[in-house]
């Protein structure tokens, strides 16, 4: 059994009031099944950090408005996970871990809910709206009312995940039990066995294309330009059509 450090439930459902355009805009590039090799692209962050969501706003949603559909895309965690017990700890505090374990259930979780496309989960454009939306107000994470507005913006089985974000089981070979504590631990065990520590770090084709940092870019491919949206999506556009 796993810990959560700030021993409550995360999120219950309500409703939202307004829209962050994020999912309209990937919705242009609706994620299909296809036979063709997707690019590999990850953002490595913080829920609380404001790098974190400097790097989605300024590069990673915009990219991924217009290449979705050619990208294999994920968001990793990064925390430090004890190797003598089942807690862990995050930068900003236990706030974080709970806003972690939440984005890594909404990802997660059975889509459609019903269950009736087996093994399928929330597509990225739902999944990256709804993370964007929170981290947008990150200093509000992982309270919930923020939870509620965005959990409601971008279509997420409310019940379901606070089932997951509130289950405290860290056995992440159950697959009868979603738990946001089993998905924060493997998120966070990828990044440390990548080295990624810094949030954001974003990597394009299993390597580092840019690091956000202190409120600055840095670390950045193609001669430091590699922050701009247009550099991204014509790299991803090149690396696509190679491979197919």
């Amino acid at each position: 059994m796993g810990r959560r450090s700030d021993g409550g439930s995360a999120v219950v459902v309500g409703q939202g009031d307004k829209s962050t355009g994020t999912e309209e805009g990937l919705e242009k590039h609706p994620e299909g099944r296809s036979s063709n090799r997707k690019v590999p692209l990850e953002a490595h962050i913080m829920s609380k950090c404001p790098d974190a969501q400097a790097c989605l706003q300024q590069l990673v949603v915009p990219a991924m408005e217009q290449i979705s559909d050619k990208v294999d895309f994920g968001l990793s965690f990064i925390a430090n996970v004890s190797s003598g017990s089942s807690e862990i700890k995050c930068k900003h505090g236990p706030g974080e871990c709970v806003g972690d374990m939440i984005i890594l259930c909404a990802a997660n979780l059975p889509f459609p809910p019903d269950g009736s496309d087996d093994g399928a989960k929330t597509p990225t454009i739902r999944s990256l709206g709804f993370a964007n939306c929170l981290i947008s107000e990150y200093e509000d994470i992982p309270g919930r009312p923020l939870v509620e507005k965005c959990a409601a913006q971008h279509g997420i089985d409310f019940d379901a995940l606070n089932r997951c974000a509130s289950n405290q089981d860290d056995d992440p070979n159950d697959p009868d039990k979603l738990s946001g504590l089993a998905l924060l631990r493997k998120s966070a065990l990828r990044s440390a066995k990548l080295k990624v520590g810094i949030s954001c770090t974003v990597r394009l084709n299993e390597a580092v294309w840019c690091v956000r940092d202190g409120g600055v870019w840095k670390d950045c491919a193609k001669g430091g330009k590699a922050s701009e949206v247009s550099v991204l999506v014509e790299e991803v556009n090149r690396l696509y059509d190679e491979e197919n």
